[in-house]
């Protein structure tokens, strides 16, 4: 554990980062803010991405007009934002991390950085709140993991160990942090005190994602070398595996990774263009969703229907029904889709896309409910607060933005 450092603060002032938003004026900070956020996002972003037409097909630049509906913004990154993440409790507040080898802890309503985290010599591609908001983490390319007290910035410990790290998820349940690496390790750690728990080796490429289960009494990884193993957490023995040598199991790099709720079962998703859904008790394959036409990136699992989704590359989110492995809907982007995530308490499904878009639908039906335009590039990642209303981003544009559902 490396020595403490201190973060840097962006006014003494800001230490009310914490406060209920109901206790500001947030319509009027917005509105006094929109026109400022405008003219930065103008002055900040880098050279535009290619967009797509209906068809997914490239149009022309000069041909397209700029559109934001996000109300506020946070743009100190300059460099791509890989990941941004809510706190769990105080949901005002957001961590964002990026590749200009930082982190910042800032406020939604008004764009105000609170915190900027720094040690890293690498790109920060994962940010993440412990359970109960108290602890933040940065997982990046250099291979280390940093954590802070969230409320007061305070520098609490860097844990080493994997090569980069691709991927970093705390305990449903406690101060235990999981990082997942190129090198085809798996980590863990207790906080604040740094202590190193269990390295989890098994695999023979990168991790390409992992977490515990919700219950929090197993791990389980995918990987590049299309594998899935679940772990003992306390022995670091492998409890299932499945590999490639399995031919109703993947036949190329698994991608992504989702657990219901239950911890009971596993999605899986692959650059072969399918989902795989696996009972995680007994380890068994229970069947295959294929409906795409490209790799699939991102998968989640509702959990108050028995619905399941998958995003592709080719631009499409299906969803499943899960009971049955039937195709329900499907909802189309313009471009090809990085993220998506079911709603907390509602049949909704919000997804980014290549395309610069953002959009909300309803799982059971297919239909858009919100499509979300401000970004200049490709969207990498996005948060929801619980109740659905707000939204927050990182683009490829060097920008983080908040967008916030209306009735228009």
């Amino acid at each position: 554990m490396s020595s403490a450092q201190e973060p840097t603060r962006h006014d003494e002032s800001d230490h009310e980062e914490f406060l209920d938003p109901d206790e500001v004026d947030e319509e009027q900070i917005l509105e006094d803010n929109q026109d400022d956020m405008m003219e930065e996002d103008d002055d900040e972003n880098g050279e535009e991405a290619q967009q797509y037409d209906a068809e997914g097909n490239p149009v022309d630049e000069d041909m397209v007009e700029f559109h934001d509906d996000s109300v506020q913004g946070f743009f100190t990154h300059k460099e791509p934002v890989y990941d941004v993440a809510l706190h769990p409790i105080h949901q005002n507040i957001a961590v964002s991390g990026g590749g200009d080898d930082k982190s910042y802890l800032w406020r939604l309503y008004d764009g105000e950085q609170l915190y900027e985290f720094g040690g890293h010599t690498d790109s920060v591609t994962q940010v993440a709140f412990s359970v109960d908001g108290t602890y933040v983490a940065s997982g990046s390319m250099d291979g280390k993991v940093r954590v802070w007290k969230s409320e007061t910035g305070e520098f609490m410990c860097e844990l080493e160990g994997p090569d980069e790290v691709v991927w970093i998820k705390w305990h449903p349940k406690g101060n235990i942090i999981l990082a997942g690496a190129t090198d085809s390790s798996i980590w863990m750690w207790a906080v604040p005190s740094g202590t190193f728990m269990n390295v989890f080796n098994g695999h023979s490429g990168p991790v390409t994602s992992g977490m515990f289960t919700p219950d929090g009494k197993r791990i389980v990884t995918v990987s590049e070398d299309a594998s899935l193993i679940v772990w003992d957490p306390k022995s670091a023995a492998a409890i299932h595996r499945i590999t490639s040598e399995d031919a109703r199991f993947h036949s190329d790099v698994i991608t992504c990774l989702a657990i219901n709720k239950d911890s009971t079962l596993a999605m899986t998703g692959s650059a072969d263009g399918t989902a795989k859904l696996i009972n995680l008790h007994n380890g068994n394959i229970l069947g295959s969703f294929e409906n795409h036409t490209d790799a699939v990136e991102t998968v989640g699992f509702s959990d108050h229907l028995n619905l399941a989704a998958t995003g592709s590359l080719d631009g499409r989110v299906n969803v499943w029904d899960v009971q049955t492995m039937q195709l329900r809907t499907t909802c189309e982007h313009k471009g090809p889709i990085i993220k998506l995530q079911w709603h907390k308490t509602q049949p909704l499904i919000t997804s980014c896309s290549a395309d610069r878009s953002v959009q909300v639908w309803d799982g059971r039906t297919g239909q858009n409910v919100k499509i979300w335009l401000g970004h200049q590039d490709a969207v990498l990642s996005f948060a929801m607060t619980d109740d659905g209303l707000t939204c927050v981003t990182g683009s490829d544009d060097g920008c983080a933005l908040v967008f916030r559902m209306t009735d228009n």
